[in-house]
């Protein structure tokens, strides 16, 4: 339906006015904070698996629903958000990054005439505005892991922050600025894989599916599109990610760490734990990413509805 520009609802060249960057990156952080709210305790149990057996102990979880029960019956419905401050600092830091990046990289590669990059070279953008959006959130990551893993430890082992400007606080006390970075190398590996995983596994996913004759471009082929694509996308992240999560966890032992490097994480899970170890935590880790994704914009829509009602409305 073509609408009637009206004086308040376009700029003096007569087009469309839109929302300024700024806002649009602090929407982005908004959404992503929004959406972290629900999925939390799939965080919080996707870590505890990673971090269940390390050490070649007995796994403390047979299965994430286990992990799920075992939690809520020993610490409670608060129990399963805990970490949910590190969550929200994580995405406010992380996914507004990332967008600004994005989309910055995106306007100066774009042509004069307005043609957009090609595949490959969006690509190369996405997994260059994760990495960096990935360093920038790392210190908000190690609190979040260093959270949700404290329950799990016996009373006298854990480190009982509060919240987690408490978290960074001491950790920059005890252990030193730099830790605030630990694992910033997976992690901003893991941030790689993801978005060139998203990306090509989404768009051979939706070709495939359109293909097939069965499906339209609508809602519900972007909708199985995108689950296809989460399911390759956590396959191919997930062993970076566990590296992740126990190098952010580990503690040193006799003024040693606990691990090396991130290779010497893989070699003592597979070799301790078992290869398919790699994979703990598989199933709260496909089933936040895309509930994620999907409140993720929803939240986004709406707040860009709502700003274009109350400010660009004539």
């Amino acid at each position: 339906m073509a609408a009637t520009a009206s004086p308040g609802a376009g700029g003096m060249d007569g087009k469309p006015r839109t929302s300024p960057k700024s806002v649009k990156f602090l929407f982005g952080g908004l959404a992503g904070m929004g959406a972290t709210v629900f999925v939390q305790p799939l965080d919080l149990v996707k870590n505890r698996m990673q971090l269940s057996g390390e050490g070649a102990k007995t796994r403390e979880y047979k299965t994430s629903f286990h992990a799920l029960t075992s939690i809520l019956k020993a610490e409670g419905l608060r129990g399963i958000y805990t970490g949910l401050s590190a969550g929200l600092l994580r995405q406010a830091t992380y996914t507004t990054t990332r967008l600004g990046i994005y989309t910055v990289l995106f306007e100066r590669l774009t042509g004069a005439d307005g043609t957009p990059p090609g595949f490959l070279l969006k690509a190369l953008i996405g997994m260059t505005a994760g990495a960096t959006g990935a360093f920038v959130g790392t210190p908000a990551e190690v609190a979040l892991i260093r959270m949700t893993a404290d329950g799990r430890l016996p009373a006298d082992q854990r480190r009982g922050y509060k919240n987690v400007f408490n978290a960074l606080i001491r950790i920059a006390q005890e252990e030193g600025v730099p830790t605030l970075w630990r694992g910033c190398i997976p992690t901003m590996a893991r941030a790689v894989v993801v978005n060139a995983a998203q990306l090509a596994s989404y768009s051979q996913s939706k070709q495939f599916l359109l293909d097939s004759g069965y499906f339209s471009d609508n809602i519900l082929c972007h909708f199985c599109a995108s689950m296809i694509s989460g399911l390759v996308t956590t396959a191919a992240s997930m062993p970076v990610d566990i590296v992740k999560t126990r190098i952010q966890n580990m503690r040193m032992i006799d003024g040693k760490p606990e691990y090396k490097n991130g290779l010497d994480v893989l070699v003592k899970v597979v070799r301790y734990e078992g290869f398919f170890s790699l994979w703990k935590g598989f199933t709260p880790y496909y089933a936040r990413l895309g509930p994620h994704t999907v409140l993720t914009f929803i939240f986004l829509e709406q707040m860009n509805k709502a700003y274009k009602r109350l400010f660009l409305s004539g």
